[in-house]
Protein backbone atom coordinates (compact mmCIF):
# COMPACT_ATOMS: atom_id res chain seq x y z
CA UNK A 1 0.00 0.00 0.00
CA UNK A 2 1.29 3.55 -1.27
CA UNK A 3 0.51 6.57 0.64
CA UNK A 4 0.72 8.63 -2.52
CA UNK A 5 -2.60 9.64 -3.70
CA UNK A 6 -3.66 7.63 -6.90
CA UNK A 7 -6.59 9.45 -7.94
CA UNK A 8 -8.08 13.42 -8.22
CA UNK A 9 -10.23 11.94 -5.25
CA UNK A 10 -7.79 12.56 -3.10
CA UNK A 11 -7.20 16.10 -3.36
CA UNK A 12 -9.62 18.92 -3.20
CA UNK A 13 -8.59 22.80 -3.79
CA UNK A 14 -10.21 26.49 -3.65
CA UNK A 15 -12.15 28.17 -6.12
CA UNK A 16 -11.52 31.86 -7.09
CA UNK A 17 -13.78 32.70 -4.39
CA UNK A 18 -12.24 30.92 -1.67
CA UNK A 19 -14.69 28.09 -1.85
CA UNK A 20 -13.39 24.87 -1.17
CA UNK A 21 -14.17 22.16 -3.26
CA UNK A 22 -13.77 18.44 -3.04
CA UNK A 23 -11.96 17.00 -6.72
CA UNK A 24 -13.59 13.42 -5.60
CA UNK A 25 -17.08 15.23 -7.22
CA UNK A 26 -14.78 15.15 -10.50
CA UNK A 27 -15.08 11.30 -10.39
CA UNK A 28 -16.82 10.07 -13.42
CA UNK A 29 -15.98 13.09 -15.34
CA UNK A 30 -13.45 14.02 -18.02
CA UNK A 31 -11.31 16.60 -16.55
CA UNK A 32 -8.98 19.18 -18.24
CA UNK A 33 -6.55 20.90 -15.43
CA UNK A 34 -4.71 23.59 -16.73
CA UNK A 35 -2.16 26.44 -14.84
CA UNK A 36 -3.06 29.57 -16.16
CA UNK A 37 -1.88 33.62 -16.70
CA UNK A 38 -3.45 36.54 -17.86
CA UNK A 39 -0.15 37.83 -19.35
CA UNK A 40 1.22 35.65 -21.39
CA UNK A 41 1.95 34.48 -24.94
CA UNK A 42 -0.40 31.72 -24.55
CA UNK A 43 -3.17 33.68 -22.79
CA UNK A 44 -5.48 33.38 -25.87
CA UNK A 45 -5.59 29.77 -25.19
CA UNK A 46 -8.52 31.02 -23.07
CA UNK A 47 -10.81 31.12 -25.57
CA UNK A 48 -9.84 27.89 -27.01
CA UNK A 49 -10.38 26.48 -23.23
CA UNK A 50 -13.76 28.05 -23.29
CA UNK A 51 -14.66 26.23 -26.70
CA UNK A 52 -14.06 22.40 -25.25
CA UNK A 53 -15.83 23.96 -22.67
CA UNK A 54 -18.90 24.79 -24.36
CA UNK A 55 -18.48 21.69 -26.67
CA UNK A 56 -18.28 18.96 -24.09
CA UNK A 57 -19.51 19.82 -20.25
CA UNK A 58 -23.23 18.42 -21.29
CA UNK A 59 -21.06 15.22 -21.74
CA UNK A 60 -19.42 14.97 -18.04
CA UNK A 61 -15.88 17.36 -19.11
CA UNK A 62 -14.76 20.21 -17.19
CA UNK A 63 -12.01 22.01 -16.58
CA UNK A 64 -10.07 23.04 -13.97
CA UNK A 65 -7.98 26.52 -14.55
CA UNK A 66 -5.53 27.40 -12.06
CA UNK A 67 -4.22 30.93 -12.23
CA UNK A 68 -0.21 30.69 -11.38
CA UNK A 69 2.27 33.81 -11.20
CA UNK A 70 5.42 31.53 -10.86
CA UNK A 71 6.31 32.32 -14.44
CA UNK A 72 7.75 35.89 -15.36
CA UNK A 73 4.91 37.05 -12.87
CA UNK A 74 2.39 37.29 -15.97
CA UNK A 75 -0.51 36.23 -13.33
CA UNK A 76 -0.12 39.14 -11.17
CA UNK A 77 -3.95 40.37 -10.51
CA UNK A 78 -5.81 39.27 -7.62
CA UNK A 79 -8.61 37.01 -7.95
CA UNK A 80 -11.04 39.45 -8.86
CA UNK A 81 -9.03 41.08 -11.65
CA UNK A 82 -8.31 37.57 -12.73
CA UNK A 83 -12.02 36.31 -13.41
CA UNK A 84 -12.79 39.83 -14.41
CA UNK A 85 -10.35 39.92 -17.40
CA UNK A 86 -11.19 36.44 -18.17
CA UNK A 87 -14.94 37.03 -18.27
CA UNK A 88 -14.48 40.35 -20.36
CA UNK A 89 -11.70 39.21 -22.84
CA UNK A 90 -12.09 35.48 -23.05
CA UNK A 91 -15.93 35.54 -22.60
CA UNK A 92 -14.56 32.17 -19.72
CA UNK A 93 -17.63 30.80 -18.13
CA UNK A 94 -15.95 27.77 -16.73
CA UNK A 95 -15.06 28.30 -12.87
CA UNK A 96 -11.51 29.70 -11.97
CA UNK A 97 -9.24 28.29 -9.49
CA UNK A 98 -7.90 30.14 -6.63
CA UNK A 99 -4.04 31.47 -7.99
CA UNK A 100 -1.82 28.60 -7.01
CA UNK A 101 2.00 27.88 -6.88
CA UNK A 102 2.58 24.83 -9.47
CA UNK A 103 6.17 24.32 -8.37
CA UNK A 104 8.38 24.71 -5.03
CA UNK A 105 7.99 24.24 -1.40
CA UNK A 106 4.88 25.99 -1.55
CA UNK A 107 3.21 23.88 -4.62
CA UNK A 108 -0.39 22.86 -4.63
CA UNK A 109 -0.70 18.96 -3.38
CA UNK A 110 -2.67 18.24 -6.90
CA UNK A 111 0.15 19.43 -9.18
CA UNK A 112 2.57 17.24 -7.00
CA UNK A 113 0.76 14.35 -7.82
CA UNK A 114 -0.09 15.02 -11.62
CA UNK A 115 3.59 15.82 -12.67
CA UNK A 116 4.50 12.32 -10.80
CA UNK A 117 1.77 10.68 -12.69
CA UNK A 118 2.63 12.74 -15.88
CA UNK A 119 6.41 14.13 -16.00
CA UNK A 120 7.29 15.93 -19.30
CA UNK A 121 9.83 15.45 -21.78
CA UNK A 122 12.68 13.66 -20.63
CA UNK A 123 11.09 12.74 -17.29
CA UNK A 124 11.56 16.64 -16.38
CA UNK A 125 8.38 16.65 -13.57
CA UNK A 126 8.99 20.83 -12.72
CA UNK A 127 5.75 23.14 -14.65
CA UNK A 128 7.95 24.65 -17.31
CA UNK A 129 5.61 27.89 -18.08
CA UNK A 130 1.93 28.64 -18.30
CA UNK A 131 -0.62 27.12 -19.99
CA UNK A 132 0.92 23.37 -18.98
CA UNK A 133 -2.09 20.75 -19.02
CA UNK A 134 -3.24 17.43 -17.69
CA UNK A 135 -6.03 15.30 -18.99
CA UNK A 136 -7.87 13.21 -16.53
CA UNK A 137 -9.98 10.97 -17.29
CA UNK A 138 -13.69 9.29 -15.54
CA UNK A 139 -11.54 7.07 -13.13
CA UNK A 140 -9.72 10.05 -11.95
CA UNK A 141 -6.41 8.83 -12.82
CA UNK A 142 -3.81 11.03 -15.40
CA UNK A 143 -4.08 10.04 -18.88
CA UNK A 144 -1.93 12.66 -20.22
CA UNK A 145 0.37 15.97 -20.36
CA UNK A 146 0.61 18.25 -22.82
CA UNK A 147 2.83 21.05 -23.43
CA UNK A 148 2.46 24.87 -23.17
CA UNK A 149 2.42 24.58 -27.16
CA UNK A 150 -0.39 22.66 -27.15
CA UNK A 151 -3.63 24.30 -28.66
CA UNK A 152 -6.89 23.38 -26.63
CA UNK A 153 -8.43 22.70 -30.01
CA UNK A 154 -5.61 19.63 -30.25
CA UNK A 155 -6.45 18.02 -27.11
CA UNK A 156 -10.16 17.54 -28.59
CA UNK A 157 -9.91 14.54 -30.16
CA UNK A 158 -8.31 12.73 -26.71
CA UNK A 159 -11.29 14.34 -24.77
CA UNK A 160 -13.67 13.11 -27.43
CA UNK A 161 -12.33 9.65 -26.90
CA UNK A 162 -12.87 9.56 -23.12
CA UNK A 163 -16.18 10.78 -23.07
CA UNK A 164 -17.29 7.52 -25.23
Amino acid sequence: MTDMPQTIDDFDARLAGGERVNLGDKLGKVVLVVNTASQCGFTPQYDGLEKLWQDYKDRGFEILAFPCNQFGGQEPGSAEEIDAFCRLNHGVTFPLMAKIDVNGAGEEPLYHWLKASAPGLMGTKAIKWNFTKFLIGRDGSVVRRYAPSDKPEALAKDIEALLQ
